[in-house]
């Protein structure tokens, strides 16, 4: 029995199929279960029962499932304290933000951050601003970003990025032509809405006096398919000011004001107050923190 069979286990007992675990650790699917076997003649217990449809764990498999999570846990720890011991910044760092994040505001800050420090390692874990909360929160995420407000007493939060939205039209668009309009008018467009969060709740929230007569005749996945979408004059939307700017500099899209509307995003750096960080993720803190108030400058000097 080594570690590498123990996080194999692992990946099969949280995805309950032997080929999605070896997609996870890069083996094929007989290899992942020769690993299998091994473990259980090392147990002499049966450790997974086998169905066509799905894997589950036996009771044994259950006891060894938490103890595996356990020895997987120390093993990161200590490979990450004996790291911090030494004067080199190296060693594993678990982030967390969503797609949006990931793309608009992190490319220029993880690069820096792999200049000074190359020997550290970034594993990012995408999805949206609660499931990094409930990860940050766990202890499976080091380091988050998430939109504001949150309210866990157990987490530290350092306010990084506040965007304004701005409703997003074709330049092909009749509307490209105005600098504002109300809502009333924005509200008898076909509009493009994201399928699911923060912007999402918001907008819903905004239109639901118009709720009876809105077209909304798209909702989509990702902020990179709607700037698509309301380049190409499908429809138009709301989006973070910050998100658009490439597609406004390209002359394909054109963000106007809608009247009485001032709507922010808020975006905040979140990791627990009890935990003692490993240098790498500290140093990762510093420097988002850095470069965001960089930008803050920048953006007062701009506007002085």
């Amino acid at each position: 029995m080594d570690f590498d069979q123990l996080a194999t286990f692992v990946y099969v007992a949280k995805l309950k199929s032997f080929s999605r675990a070896g997609q996870k650790v890069f083996r094929s699917q007989s290899a992942v279960s020769a690993q299998i076997r091994q473990l259980e003649q090392a147990y002499h217990a049966r450790l997974l029962d086998r169905s066509a449809k799905s894997v589950e764990l036996t009771p044994a498999g259950e006891v060894l499932y938490e103890y595996a999570e356990k020895l997987l846990r120390l093993r990161d720890e200590s490979v990450q304290l004996v790291a911090d011991r030494g004067n080199v910044v190296q060693g594993p760092v678990v982030f967390g933000a969503n797609e949006a994040t990931c793309l608009y505001l992190l490319p220029d800050i993880f690069a820096e951050f792999q200049r000074r420090f190359p020997l550290v390692h970034i594993s990012i874990y995408r999805n949206f601003s609660h499931k990094i909360l409930q990860r940050v929160e766990d202890g499976s995420i080091d380091v988050g970003i998430v939109t504001l407000p949150t309210k866990s007493p157990n987490l530290k939060v350092h306010h990084i990025h506040r965007d304004r939205l701005r409703f997003m039209v074709s330049t092909r668009n009749p509307l490209a032509q105005r600098s504002k309009l109300t809502l009333e008018e924005v509200a008898s467009q076909p509009l493009i809405f994201p399928r699911t969060g923060f912007t999402r709740q918001v907008l819903d929230k905004l239109f639901r006096p118009y709720r009876s007569r809105i077209h909304v005749t798209m909702e989509l996945p990702s902020i990179g398919m709607i700037k698509r979408f309301v380049g190409a004059d499908a429809g138009v939307s709301f989006i973070s000011e910050s998100f658009a700017k490439d597609q406004v500099k390209a002359g394909e899209v054109k963000l106007l004001t809608v009247e009485g509307v001032d709507l922010f995003r808020e975006l905040g750096l979140v990791y627990r107050r009890d935990r003692s960080l490993p240098r790498a993720a500290q140093a990762l803190i510093a420097l988002i923190r850095e470069y965001r108030k960089g930008a803050e400058h920048s953006s007062a000097g701009a506007s002085d």
